[in-house]
């Protein structure tokens, strides 16, 4: 679409993802080319100045966190890990990028894994992605071919290689640390930091863990430099995001723009509105670990900071469009049962307080205007203790969705039963 700005998705629908050839066309391993001229220091620090940030969800500085396992010690083993597990609800712009241009993916890793000075990399993709994963074995199998991959990589001294791992479909192994685990062949339950994966990751190395969007970024950063990445978005966070749109629109899809795109032309001009002509009542940012935000914020700009100064989340990017029909105790009612499901029972804040949470709103609407109101405010409690309490952030998840519906629609979930 016209305001679209795509740099993840600069290939999508361009070039054969099945081709490496057309991949080497459209400047395809040329950002390779160029970090294995530079430093190592030189690429960490470029993707610093180039104010990248995670966009798996919390935000974290790119650069930093590849910087911090470059000089965690110089001559020990380290890997490079890509998270496309991709199991948040309403979440599937991962799942495009490696469809579409695995390439664009493999070569973020290479250019990672040469930054901290890794041998091995690993990409850990659930299980149900079987086009991902038919589509990046076969893109990784060419990148060896063309010496992209294996040891002396184009003459440079450098050796990497990278190898798939399949998930099981668990939502807690989208978590960095309880995906090490998995990846180690242990059962995903988490850890708890210290130690960050920089310092004792993938068996206890140094690992960098980024997500396949955030790899994605890589070339293009390395290839036209951190001021041009600057130069789009919003001064803290710059870039653009691919945000997945789902729910009562028009045309639900993915659309790559700017970070300083606003939330009602993100529904409106990308996601043709609400459809069958009913009005909008509110947006579920990040998918089931995000924030419903009202129409009081179509005007708010989508990067990390701007959502977090009016207590929303950017998450992964997922936007979930609900419209006036809908009762939204009923969708927090999908949201806390997820939660429950998918909690693995390690501590027993989450394992307890996600049962418990989902049994009280489930009997919400047959309660009475002040049961109601004591209710919620007891749920958003024992919320608050698991989001303090817990190990991961499964357990601590809960409370994004419950308080921002109380905040932003509590007139509606007290006077009303629908």
């Amino acid at each position: 679409m016209a305001k679209e700005v795509r740099i993840a998705l600069r290939n999508s629908g361009v070039i054969n993802p099945e081709s490496i050839d057309e991949y080497i066309n459209a400047d395809g391993y040329q950002a390779l080319r160029k970090s294995l001229r530079s430093s190592q220091s030189g690429i960490y620090d470029e993707i610093i100045e180039s104010g990248l940030r995670g966009r798996g969800g919390a935000g974290f500085p790119t650069g930093t966190k590849e910087k911090t396992t470059a000089l965690i010690c110089a001559d020990c083993e380290k890997y490079v890990v890509c998270n496309a597990d991709e199991g948040e609800p309403g979440t599937f712009k991962d799942r495009v990028i490696m469809e579409t241009d695995p390439h664009s993916l493999i070569e973020g890793m290479i250019i990672a894994g040469y930054s901290i000075n890794a041998t091995r990399g690993f990409i850990y993709i659930r299980g149900e992605y079987a086009l991902s994963i038919e589509r990046v074995q076969h893109a990784i199998n060419k990148a060896r071919e063309y010496k992209f991959l294996g040891t002396n990589i184009l003459g440079s001294g450098f050796d990497f290689d990278i190898e798939i791992r399949r998930g099981a479909g668990s939502y807690l192994c989208g978590e960095e640390l309880t995906l090490l685990e998995s990846l180690e062949g242990k059962r995903g339950y988490p850890r708890i930091k210290p130690p960050y994966p920089a310092e004792k990751g993938l068996w206890g190395k140094p690992t960098l863990i980024n997500n396949v969007e955030t790899l994605a970024n890589f070339p293009p950063i390395i290839l036209n430099g951190a001021v041009w990445y600057k130069s789009i978005g919003t001064d803290k966070s710059p870039g653009t995001k691919i945000f997945t749109l789902s729910g009562d629109l028009c045309n639900p899809g993915y659309y790559e723009t700017p970070t300083s795109i606003t939330l009602g032309e993100l529904i409106y001009d990308f996601g043709g509105g609400i459809r069958n002509g009913k009005r909008f009542k509110a947006a579920l940012l990040g998918g089931a670990a995000g924030t419903f935000a009202s129409d009081k914020f179509l005007d708010v700009q989508m990067g990390y900071d701007k959502l977090k100064e009016q207590g929303l989340t950017l998450g992964s990017g997922a936007i979930v469009v609900i419209d006036e029909t809908r009762d939204l105790i009923e969708t927090l009612e999908s949201i806390l049962k997820f939660f429950k499901h998918e909690s693995c029972g390690k501590c027993i804040p989450c394992r307890i307080g996600t049962t418990q949470i989902y049994h009280d709103i489930c009997c919400f609407n047959e309660m009475s205007v002040i049961d109601r109101d004591k209710t919620y405010k007891n749920i958003l409690n024992q919320a608050e203790v698991m989001a303090k309490t817990s190990l991961c952030p499964l357990g601590q998840s809960p409370i994004l969705p419950l308080k921002s519906l109380w905040q932003n629609f509590s007139d509606d979930l007290v006077s009303t039963s629908k």
